[in-house]
């Protein structure tokens, strides 16, 4: 058990937290930016536009980004707001497939190798990097393309190798660090989710 020596510590502890939920704040504020609006738009449609003709989504990322990539699946395929039928949604996370192309092709490959198994033209795949320079999304959104996929990539920190490459894209800027990054990515996931179940289910 941890135990603070005096009060001088608190106040400081207080501090720090309250400029964490500022950089919080500030960097959700960037999707009221006209890009921001445009893209989750954009992409909402386009998303609910490939479930209606019976394609599906392909997400991907790189440790808490995958965690987002799953969270982002799960909310199709299971429940958001509502009630409503599944929705066609993929995550690459499989641990086999994962471990054994990267032992084989080496790791920038583990995301583009299940794009090329699952993927149809027609399909979205979505690419999250909070750097735009993690090397097998770069290399997934490449074979994406290849295979007349629809892409889009997640991004932050000026967006890196990926800026401009993807169909769209979304860059959370002025953060050094991921977290502040993926907090933003996940709320315009949430919404774009909201968005797509509004275009579908009502």
């Amino acid at each position: 058990m941890l135990f603070f020596s005096g009060q001088g510590k608190l106040p400081s502890m207080k501090e720090a937290i309250l400029r964490a939920v500022k950089d919080g704040v500030s960097a959700v504020q960037q999707l009221q930016s006209t890009e921001a609006v445009q893209f989750i738009e954009s992409v909402s449609r386009r998303l609910a536009e490939a479930f209606s003709q019976g394609n599906k989504l392909i997400i991907a990322g790189n440790g808490g980004s995958l965690c987002d990539a799953m969270h982002f699946g799960e909310e199709l395929t299971g429940f958001f707001r509502g009630k409503r039928k599944a929705l066609p949604a993929i995550a690459l996370s499989c641990p086999g497939h994962l471990t054994c192309t990267s032992n084989d092709l080496g790791f920038e490959e583990v995301f583009s190798r299940g794009i090329e198994a699952y993927g149809q033209k027609g399909d979205i795949f979505v690419g999250l990097t909070t750097s735009g320079n993690s090397p097998n999304i770069v290399r997934a959104i490449e074979r994406a393309k290849e295979l007349q996929l629809i892409t889009c990539a997640f991004l932050g920190k000026g967006g890196g190798k990926l800026k401009g490459v993807a169909d769209y894209e979304l860059t959370i800027n002025h953060f050094n660090t991921s977290d502040r990054v993926q907090e933003a990515h996940m709320l315009a996931i949430h919404i774009i989710i909201e968005m797509v179940e509004k275009v579908l289910f009502e």
